[in-house]
């Protein structure tokens, strides 16, 4: 869930800031919301297996315990604008870093399954404050001539949360023996898994006492002079100010603010566009991409491979998502978003069946046959590369670009919304489903991605070299 979409905007003809490493540290600052939302979402990977042993618990039960954290991820992004709007994008870090910290101390240490799920929702509602307050904040300190590069520090920060994630799971693994519930200092090793968070938790709330408030927020307060010591340490000395701080009034006071009911439309319910956005929301989530950032070590444990080995394979795969998207962010703005979505689909719908293909084979003493195995491994990884270097982020590219100015806001609201609910939806039928026939589960996701570039080829139109006012 990530908002490289605010990111787009960028003024070519401003002047470089004189303090350009001042606003990078501000930047990767904000960015560390970002890097713990990554962190957050798929940390629980190495802990799946052993929250079911401990609990003895079943697959369907499992997977409501992984899945309620996107309850809270949905009402921490529906009402963190609000929130910041009235005490500060600042104060909303803090939040959310004290919220990530309460979920990693609670949820390595829980009494039974019941406070587990709670702490999830906790560490929940902090990845949907940080999915809206990180880009939102980037984009209102960032200079014009940066905008677009310095917020693409909050996709970079997640998709390396996520790997980092992974790593040191299995890092914690390989000391607990291979063994999710061996002990490490007193604790299963999967509690500290969990538990680990709370370093960058704390390294998060610690930054936020070092960086600025937003000037767009100062202004909104009254506090103009403040407001001016933030644009001067942010921008070039050239610029002046007082002619500053009144562009930013006038574009406050000119916005419209969308409500649900300008979404409307008299046939279909919605206006056609954000039945569009809808649906680039749904299918990005309906190919089964966080399985493989959430369920990555039980699904190779099942097909026979080891723990050990299935964690540094859910590490691999986070190492294929950064490079994947490095290459979307490179090529979004050269070859259009468009063709980047249709190749992803085209490349995620075969690997999918590929996979499927071979978690078809029947198991030997508990393991895939050695052919199937290194196929599934190579055809997991060329699905993830490809789903990162296009729906990963052209998705945020399209629904920030793609809404009149009029309903841009509340249609990227519900767009959200949307995939929140097909996120919920996958992660909480996976365990059952894979449980029915994993192979068929992959032919779901294979078809779903097929689905998608018809979808793409009709009802999607490219926004690449559009300004914004443009779009109707």
């Amino acid at each position: 869930m990530t908002s490289t979409a605010q990111a787009q905007a960028s003024g070519g003809g401003h002047t470089a800031p004189d303090h350009l490493g001042h606003v990078i540290f501000i930047t990767a600052a904000a960015a560390m919301g970002g890097f713990l939302f990554g962190y957050d979402s798929s940390v629980i990977n190495g802990a799946v297996e052993a929250i079911r042993d401990r609990y003895s618990i079943g697959s369907g039960t499992l997977a409501q315990v992984i899945a309620i954290a996107l309850i809270g991820c949905a009402i921490g992004a529906a009402t963190a604008g609000r929130i910041a709007d009235r005490i500060g994008r600042i104060r909303c870090m803090q939040i959310a870093a004290t919220l990530f910290t309460i979920s990693a101390v609670g949820s390595a240490l829980p009494f039974a399954l019941w406070d587990l799920a709670l702490w999830r929702i906790i560490g929940g509602f902090a990845i949907g404050m940080a999915s809206v307050i990180g880009p939102a904040y980037i984009a209102e300190v960032a200079p014009p001539a940066y905008r677009g590069r310095l917020g693409s520090f909050q996709q970079a920060a997640i998709v390396i949360g996520i790997a980092i994630s992974q790593l040191v799971n299995w890092g914690i693994l390989n000391a607990a023996g291979g063994d999710q519930r061996g002990k490490i200092i007193g604790l299963e090793a999967w509690q500290v898994m969990l538990g680990v968070m709370v370093v960058p938790a704390i390294l998060y709330g610690l930054l936020s006492f070092a960086i600025p408030e937003s000037p767009r927020f100062l202004i909104s307060v009254g506090r103009e002079a403040d407001a001016k010591k933030v644009l001067a340490d942010v921008e070039s000395k050239d610029v002046d100010l007082d002619a500053r701080v009144a562009e930013i009034e006038h574009a406050m006071k000119s916005e419209h603010k969308s409500s649900f009911k300008d979404l409307l439309g008299s046939k279909m319910g919605f206006l056609p566009i954000v039945w569009v956005g809808i649906g680039l929301s749904v299918f990005q989530q309906l190919v089964g991409i966080n399985v493989a950032f959430y369920y990555s070590s039980t699904l190779w444990q099942s097909v026979g491979i080891d723990p050990s080995s299935s964690f540094f394979y859910s590490f691999t795969t986070s190492i294929i998502n950064i490079i994947g998207t490095v290459i979307a962010m490179v090529l979004v703005d050269r070859v259009g978003r468009k063709p980047l979505a249709l190749v992803g689909s085209i490349g995620m719908a075969i690997a999918l069946a590929v996979e499927a293909w071979a978690f078809s084979a029947h198991l030997v003493d508990g393991k895939l046959p050695n052919t199937e195995g290194v196929v599934a491994l190579i055809a997991a990884h060329v699905f993830v590369l490809f789903f990162a270097l296009s729906w990963g982020v052209v998705v945020w590219v399209f629904l920030g670009e793609m809404f009149p100015n009029r309903i841009r806001a509340a249609a990227l609201g519900v767009a959200a919304a949307a995939q929140w609910i097909a996120n919920w939806a996958i992660t909480a039928s996976f365990p059952s489903l894979s449980d029915w026939n994993l192979s068929g589960t992959y032919i779901i996701y294979a078809i779903f991605a097929a689905l998608s570039i018809p979808f793409v080829l009709k009802y999607v139109k490219e926004t690449k070299g559009k300004a914004l006012e443009e779009m109707g």
